[in-house]
């Protein structure tokens, strides 16, 4: 069984709409998770915030009081955040005011009027002192301090159009919470967003809700975003801290990349942001999709994302990760990724898997994520993660392969300069390298081409080819380095139906003489 396969997973609620699975470790052992669910799709009415404990790390889940009742105004898009005494406390948006309706900018909307209401209002809160069996009846609102993208709005900043996906974080005994800041709901719904963070000192030590502190940071009136000239979206930031407390932060464009930026002051300000990039200086591919990164407990980094040049909401199967170590920079600490590997898929192509958390307990790794209609749990392969953390220094960009090797798996090596042609001996595959550099593999009536701008060169190259029946996907590396397409194609991978098969045939000794270097699983 694969247990990449996101159905082999447990699931935690399938009645309607689920989304953002996040948990928190309880200090009664078990975890709590909050979960934005609706009888109807994203975004309807009755659309509320539950929570729900497992005492047996994700297999099981039980519900507890609803944060919001589906009878009140909307309210959507909770994160959890457990302070040093052990309150939680659960951030979300919420309608309080009650509108049915929101001035929009696209002419298809019914008289200028956005109906959809679960990204605008009020961001506020609850807190629950018995690890999440009961909630504050009362809810507290959060200020926001105005940016130039609220005073852009339609109400001028007085009615606030955001929301929120990211987990909060600390900055010793601060809390940092991400809010996406939107100035229209247009063609694509949220149009002009960007990034910013609410900031409360005393958290940690005030048990009086009302006399928290908050301030909206980064400083100044624009919040974290990509060149309005490369994309006016910027949205759903993913931040961690550095040991040396630099705050490195990732987010989702659509120019087809994933942009970065750095603050070297508690965020404050932040570096501007540019395109996310591997150890190698190659730029990541990522869709419109939720892309988050995790601190894990050895102070290594976990990197979720799509690893495609898609600028639509679209494409969020598979899904890769990649490691990422801390290195030093310029006198200051920075990250670099290495090779991504494909983590969890759906035999369907167009299910959109999404919004995810990482949760580590007694050494093991296990990530939660949602198609907007199922939410799971996965049990990851331990060996796969720390596998993503093996490329020593992340300079060598060794040549293994991309994916689990299992009964149904094999890849096939070889190296460029060499006679390449008729392949597994009887069997009907065979590789050729064409006048352009581009390495094409033939098995029956399949073509797979490798068109890696490192092949026009016409030098030699190691290059494999992984082939995997789980995920029905292959995908090359040249010289040990990940494909993904470069500039020619939004994929690096290519998808092959249920009815491929590669018959192997009989080697002689002569034939596997020929095929040294090639690596079967099978």
């Amino acid at each position: 069984m694969d247990m990449r396969n996101i159905k082999n997973g447990y699931i935690i609620r399938h009645d309607g709409y689920s989304d953002q699975p996040y948990v928190v470790k309880t200090d009664d052992n078990h975890w709590l998770m909050c979960l934005t669910v609706g009888g109807l799709e994203e975004g309807s009415k009755g659309q509320h915030v539950v929570s729900l404990r497992s005492d047996d790390k994700g297999k099981t889940w039980k519900d507890t009081a609803d944060v919001e009742s589906s009878e009140a105004p909307e309210s959507s898009y909770s994160v959890l955040y457990k302070t040093k005494y052990g309150r939680i406390y659960c951030f979300y948006n919420f309608n309080a005011d009650n509108l049915r309706g929101v001035i929009g900018s696209h002419p298809d909307y019914p008289d200028g009027i956005c109906t959809r209401v679960d990204t605008q209002g009020h961001f506020v809160f609850k807190y629950s002192d018995d690890n999440g069996l009961s909630w504050s009846e009362k809810w507290y609102d959060i200020p926001q301090r105005d940016f130039e993208v609220d005073r852009l709005n339609p109400y001028g900043g007085k009615i606030k159009y955001f929301w929120n996906v990211g987990k909060p974080f600390e900055i010793q005994d601060r809390v940092l919470v991400p809010l996406y800041k939107i100035r229209e709901f247009g063609l694509t719904f949220m149009e002009h967003s960007e990034g910013v963070l609410l900031e409360c000192d005393n958290i940690n030590t005030e048990r009086d809700p009302e006399k928290l502190n908050w301030k909206t940071l980064p400083d100044g009136k624009i919040g974290i975003r990509a060149p309005k000239e490369v994309s006016i979206i910027s949205e759903e930031h993913s931040f961690v801290r550095l040991s040396d407390g630099t705050v490195f932060c990732v987010f989702r464009t659509v120019s087809g990349h994933p942009y970065c930026a750095y603050s070297y002051d508690d965020c404050h300000t932040f570096t501007e942001p540019v395109p996310m990039t591997y150890a190698n200086g190659r730029v990541f591919k990522h869709p419109r999709a939720a892309n988050f990164i995790w601190k894990c407990e050895n102070g290594k980094y976990l990197y979720w994302f799509h690893n495609h040049g898609g600028k639509s909401y679209d494409g969020r199967n598979p899904v890769f990760l990649c490691g990422a170590h801390e290195v030093e920079k310029n006198g200051r600490r920075a990250l670099e990724f290495g090779n991504p590997k494909i983590v969890l898929y759906d035999d369907d192509p167009k299910i959109r898997m999404s919004y995810p958390d990482l949760i580590e307990d007694d050494g093991e790794y296990y990530l939660t994520e949602t198609q907007k209609e199922i939410a799971r749990v996965h049990h990851v392969d331990k060996a796969l993660i720390e596998s993503l953390w093996q490329e020593k220094e992340f300079d060598g960009w060794q040549d293994s392969p991309c994916f689990d090797v299992n009964a149904e798996s094999f890849s096939i090596r070889f190296e460029t300069g060499e006679k390449i042609g008729k392949i597994f001996g009887d069997g009907d595959f065979a590789a050729s390298r064409l006048e352009n550099g581009n390495i094409v593999i033939k098995a029956g009536e399949n073509e797979f081409i490798n068109d890696d701008i490192l092949l026009e060169d016409l030098k030699n190259h190691t290059v494999t080819a992984v082939f995997d029946r789980g995920t029905k996907v292959v995908c090359f590396t040249t010289d040990g380095i990940f494909c993904d397409g470069g500039e020619k194609r939004q994929f690096g991978f290519t998808r092959f139906n249920d009815d491929f098969k590669v018959t192997f045939g009989n080697m002689s000794d002569e034939k596997m003489k020929f095929a040294k270097g090639i690596h079967l699983y099978s």
